[in-house]
């Protein structure tokens, strides 16, 4: 247990030191606008992955990553010196599929509101085949005192 909540503490503390860095220290024009999502750490906080999403196209999460490789060292100096531990961690990104899996989802949603909306349309016009609804049955009228 020990482990895993010191792991997580150091997790959430590289989430912020690197988001801070990238902000300050980091100047490649190639930079785009970066979130770092979540940063995971192994039981012995030899290495960290970084979870990161980007606002843009294509062209402008590659050039996101090729900036977070090449400043890698610089923002694991940062982590080091932040962190005050004796191992500093590994720093590996990955891009998040968050807003990718977000978007999938949403237009899953729409597919299913178009059909429940066709299936009300179909609906309001139908009539039951005998004219009466053949699932209303009639109550006695002392059905609530059971007579």
């Amino acid at each position: 247990m020990g482990k895993s909540h010191r792991a997580a503490k150091v997790a959430d503390r590289i989430k912020v030191v690197v988001a801070s860095a990238l902000e300050s220290k980091v100047r490649d024009p190639r930079l785009g606008f970066v979130t770092i999502t979540d940063v995971r750490v192994t039981g012995d906080l030899q290495q960290a992955s970084i979870f990161y999403t980007v606002l843009g196209d294509d062209e402008a999460r590659l050039n996101t990553a090729k900036v977070l490789e090449s400043a890698k060292g610089l923002l694991r100096t940062e982590v080091g010196r932040e962190l005050g531990t004796r191992i500093t961690p590994s720093l590996t990104f990955f891009a998040d599929a968050l807003g990718d899996s977000a978007k999938n989802f949403e237009d899953l949603l729409d597919q299913v509101r178009k059909s429940d909306e066709e299936i009300a349309n179909l609906r309001s016009g139908a009539e039951p085949i005998s004219g009466d609804d053949p699932y209303r049955q009639s109550r006695p009228k002392n059905y609530l005192s059971g007579e």
